[in-house]
């Protein structure tokens, strides 16, 4: 019998999940698993983190976030973007905004911060590269089209769970938000995977 993996994604559910998700063997989920937990639970295996812009400078700075029912729960914390990646092909913060303490990179303070609650592990810039392959985005076009922390978690654990052995489910994920993630790509490479059946919907 298979074992079953849930990614877990921040838009709406449709309904309470808790118990499909809890009854899971293995559980990703996203950035702020913005979810209340009496509809999804708060099991976490893998919380994948982009350690980019303002939205992690907010993390690192309030204490909800690492107070959260799914950070505690969280077993391994990653990091989908390498630093090189954020150096090379993330928008930088402007010199109004850097006099204000914003920046592209956190990933430094997100060790030193969170380290001391988690294991952490960064991925290779490699991987970054292969994933923008896989959804067709050219070299030319890196800077202004990113894949999404959503996308990188599903291409990962299918690249890591062997179909033979591993249900792969997913929720929660609409494909639509920031304008620069490649959001019509995703969703077609998504509805590709289903029809190959190495993934499905948890409903």
């Amino acid at each position: 019998m298979k074992k079953t993996l849930v990614l877990v994604g921040n838009g709406p559910l449709g309904s309470d999940l808790s118990q499909a998700i809890d009854s899971a063997d293995y559980v990703v989920r996203f950035n702020d698993a913005q979810h209340p937990v009496g509809q999804s639970s708060s099991k976490t295996d893998l919380l994948m983190v982009a350690a980019t812009s303002k939205h992690m400078q907010k993390r690192l700075q309030e204490p909800d976030f690492i107070q959260s029912p799914v950070f505690k729960a969280a077993q391994e914390i990653l990091l989908p973007y390498h630093p090189s990646i954020i150096a090379k092909y993330h928008p930088q913060p402007n010199i109004l905004s850097r006099l204000k303490g914003r920046r592209a990179d956190w990933t430094h303070q997100t060790i030193d911060i969170i380290g001391e609650y988690k294991d952490i592990h960064i991925m290779s810039p490699q991987f970054y590269m292969q994933a923008c392959a896989e959804l067709g985005i050219a070299e030319k076009d890196m800077k202004r089209l990113f894949p999404s922390t959503g996308f990188l978690g599903i291409w990962h654990m299918l690249q890591t769970h062997d179909a033979g052995e591993w249900d792969i489910r997913i929720c929660g994920f609409t494909w639509e938000g920031w304008k620069r993630h490649a959001w019509d790509a995703e969703r077609q490479w998504i509805e590709q995977k289903i029809q190959e059946g190495r993934l499905s919907f948890l409903n």
